[in-house]
């Protein structure tokens, strides 16, 4: 009767607590309720559902469905229904010839720049970003002709159970789902049997889905094999390597199969590759039929898997598949929940971008490149080749995990970068000459460098940037069998590679051979910048004072003491006599621009904060007027949102709503995908083209996060000095405000509630054992602690909990909203033309 009463109590006081979240929370059960709610009870109501009229005509605006491994975009028109297939992992791998070159080293384009011989610089280093290869593969397209009785309305994304669905005229609806369980898609149509389903095969398009995509013609594949068996439908493609015994041989197969069920159609769907087989090609060759005969040997096998695949989803049947598919998501949703008054779209592209996460990271498949599992479907290849752009790209797309307790799906990233600890190996050694790691900063799956304009493409500091990642894992879950095991050592060798490049300048400071700032300058001799830029100075100075850290954590005393003394070697940043920071020791920021580079110290590393003192605060006002008075003439989307990140980072919270208002509302797609350009051409930026790529996406989502909840430490290279900081940058205009078990560094648990503006209620679980430092911006209300012991520390509460003690904190509530700041944000509005 005593736990009965509990969990009632408990039940309700979270209903009291968050009522804007109570109707998107059943109630729980068992011991630990209020503590951790389970995970229905953070399941996002229909009304952040992605719902879209049709019809749809194009696929990049289409309902994104994926599993990690396989994606989906399910779009159409009338009674033609469309999914556009892909699969992680169909690359081709062909590298380009010239960086088999001998001169293709760090010690010649050192040369080369001496010398300012750019065409020489660009054949070896940028041109070879003009081969075709390598590239992401789209996979195909499934086509579903309706009985002409059924004619679409609508789209729309269920985000609780990760099934996207065609509303009919009447009120019929077609429902798919990409297995969370299983590698396949399923699809239910009710009513009269489908007039065709189809199989259509990438490859009739001219090249033109954006920057530096080609046609898939231009790859040479043979055609694809079709093929046909009962209601079985398939095709295999074999590629330009497929026929040869080598390690990249690739042959893949896309297979529907469909069964009639009572008043419906059922449909499954999947995309198989050699990849999928449990042995080496030689035990594929042995399974050729004489059926089969003319397929190679691994598309052979490719199509046996799939064959075999579609068969048991069908056997299964839609419901039998969904329940696990639909447990999975609950887990997904249920590791933290949040909601504020105000700015409703803003709330829903947050839900969507983690649904993204989901949906297309997963912990055995490939990371998301730059448009994750939903490749152009144009006849072409992706903008950019969908590659792996190691200079911004997959580092944002990975930084809104933390916050919201996506662990698995950020892990899938981490764990990518270490199976290729021996391909960095190998690109540190041939490439810088040097002991230890590094990474290309623009890279095919299997980690060879792609080029670009060298000065970005081959930065040595990117792996630094990459190793942050590292870092933040491990700080958020206070995890230290990873500590051990993966973030030191993956960061120490990265560490080792750039310590062998740093050597003394003349005034002493450990500098690079060369240095740049993405992309400031573009491809051009004057992008080479006075080493050491403030991009590579931050970069390498919060790798080398977190490895300080990570090596201190372990034990290991005399390691920590070198990584220190390098850190302090770089010197400081290089700033202008006002304050402001510019790119390297000489040149100001030289106009707007779209990468947010000489300001990486404030965000995402915490090496100049507004815990720093006046003179990190006249640095941070000094640099931040300079970027507002240049403009944003030259940003792309993700330049909004990481701005928007930034400026929550620092405290701005009134300029880092405004940031995210704009990138919401201006540049994202009608499916929530962000655009590089103003799609509503209002002026906010030059760019108004359209390819998407998804960091904008996931920086949107961390600035949601760093508006609600911070923990960076003051003292980054100090073990366990960081600091929660609890609605630390919340915007005027978001009133009312609650958040659950959003992730703090140190593995805390942190659930808030506001109120008028202010701190009404708070809920810590600690993470590990130690002191918890509470930042006390509550404006000197009165506190009722739920445990003794809480100390005041400067401008800090501290705790000393163990690993799964909570402790709670209430405030009176204000009697009214107060006046809005002189500042506070406008929302933003889009003039329609």
């Amino acid at each position: 009767m005593k736990r009965s009463r509990t969990n009632h109590h408990r039940r309700w006081l979270a209903a009291l607590l968050f009522p804007a979240l109570a109707a998107t929370m059943p109630a729980t059960t068992g011991p630990t309720a209020a503590e951790n709610p389970g995970p229905a009870s953070r399941l996002p109501g229909k009304d952040l559902n992605l719902v879209l009229a049709a019809p749809i005509t194009t696929w990049d605006e289409a309902v994104p469905l994926g599993n990690g491994l396989l994606g989906g975009l399910l779009w159409g028109e009338g009674n033609t229904i469309r999914l556009s297939l892909d699969r992680g992992d169909l690359w081709d791998l062909r590298t380009p010839p010239a960086i088999h070159e001998k001169g293709f080293t760090y010690e010649n384009l050192q040369k080369l720049v001496r010398e300012k011989n750019q065409r020489e610089i660009s054949r070896l280093f940028d041109d070879p970003y003009g081969h075709p290869t390598p590239t992401r593969i789209p996979g195909g397209r499934l086509e579903i002709t309706l009985d002409p009785s059924q004619k679409v309305e609508r789209f729309e994304l269920n985000l609780a159970t990760a099934e996207g669905r065609a509303h009919f005229a009447g009120g019929a609806r077609l429902d798919a789902f990409f297995s969370a369980a299983q590698p396949v898609a399923l699809i239910r149509i009710p009513g009269p049997e489908p007039k065709e389903i189809r199989l259509r095969v990438s490859g009739s398009g001219s090249g033109d889905t954006g920057p530096d995509s080609h046609a898939v013609a231009a790859l040479g594949y043979p055609a694809a094999k079709m093929g046909s068996e009962g209601t079985a439908r398939w095709f295999v493609q074999d590629t330009a390597t497929s026929l040869r015994d080598t390690a990249t041989s690739l042959s893949y197969c896309v297979c529907v199969e469909s069964r009639r069920v009572p008043n419906a159609t059922l449909l499954a769907v999947t995309v198989t590759s050699i990849a999928d087989a449990p042995a080496p090609l030689e035990v594929a060759r042995r399974r050729v039929s004489k059926a089969q005969g003319q397929l190679s040997p691994t598309g052979s096998f490719a199509l046996e898997v799939a064959r075999r695949c579609v068969s048991e989803a069908l056997a299964k049947g839609y419901d039998a598949l969904l329940k696990p598919h639909t447990e999975w998501w609950a887990r997904f949703w249920g590791q933290s929940a949040l909601t504020f008054s105000s700015d409703p779209h803003i709330l829903k592209q947050y839900y969507l971008v983690r649904y993204f996460h989901g949906a297309a990271s997963r912990l055995g498949a490939p990371p998301m490149p730059l448009q994750g599992v939903w490749t152009a479907d144009a006849g072409s290849l992706p903008p950019w080749k969908g590659d792996y752009h190691n200079d911004l790209n997959t580092q944002m797309t990975y930084m809104g995990y933390q916050g919201a307790g996506h662990f698995d799906e950020g892990r899938c990233f981490l764990d990518f970068n270490w199976d290729l600890l021996p391909r960095y190996r190998r690109f540190a050694r041939e490439f810088f000459g040097t002991p230890g790691a590094n990474v290309p900063g623009v890279m095919s799956l299997s980690g060879d460098p792609l080029t670009g304009w060298g000065q970005y493409s081959l930065s040595p500091t990117m792996s630094a940037w990459i190793g942050h990642i590292f870092y933040l894992h491990w700080r958020y879950t206070a995890d230290d069998k990873f500590l051990r095991e993966r973030a030191y050592p993956w960061c120490r060798e990265v560490g080792e590679s750039l310590r062998a490049l740093l050597k003394p300048n003349a005034e002493g400071r450990l500098a690079l051979p060369l240095s740049s700032s993405p992309e400031i300058h573009d491809n051009s001799l004057r992008a080479w910048l006075v080493p050491n830029s403030n991009y590579d100075q931050f970069c390498m100075k919060m790798l080398f004072l977190a490895l300080e850290e990570m090596a201190d954590a372990r034990g290991e005393s005399a390691e920590a003491k070198q990584w220190a003394d390098t850190a302090a070697a770089l010197g400081g940043w290089h700033l202008s006599d006002n304050g402001t920071l510019r790119i390297d020791a000489k040149e100001e920021l030289p106009g707007s621009h779209r990468h947010l580079s000489n300001l990486m110290g404030l965000y995402p590393f915490n090496l100049v904060t507004a815990d720093g003192g006046e003179k990190d605060q006249r640095v941070i006002n000094a640099s931040l007027d300079q970027w507002d008075k240049l403009g944003t003439g030259a940003w792309c989307g993700y330049s909004f949102s990481w701005m928007s990140a930034l400026r929550a980072r620092v405290g701005d919270a009134e300029a880092a709503l405004r940031n995210l208002d704009i990138y919401a509302s201006a540049f994202i797609l009608r499916n929530g995908f962000h655009c590089n350009g103003d799609q509503t051409k209002s002026g906010f930026s030059g760019f108004t083209y359209r390819p998407f790529t998804l960091e904008g996406n996931f920086l949107a989502c961390a600035a949601v996060h760093e508006m609600l909840l911070q923990s960076w430490s003051p003292t980054p290279g100090k073990r366990d000095t960081e600091v929660l900081r609890i609605f630390p940058a919340t915007p005027w205009r978001w009133h009312d405000a609650a958040f659950e078990d959003l992730r703090a560094e140190g593995g805390h648990k942190v659930s808030s509630k506001r109120e008028n503006n202010a701190t009404t209620w708070f809920r810590i679980v600690a993470g590990k054992d130690g002191v918890v430092r509470i930042r006390d911006n509550f404006g000197g209300r009165s506190m009722k602690w739920s445990r003794a012991g809480v100390k005041k520390a400067g401008g800090n509460f501290e705790v000393t909990l163990k690993k799964g003690e909570a402790i709670f904190a209430t405030l009176p509530k204000p009697d009214g909203i107060p006046a809005a700041p002189l500042n506070a944000a406008a929302p933003v509005v889009i003039k329609k033309p």
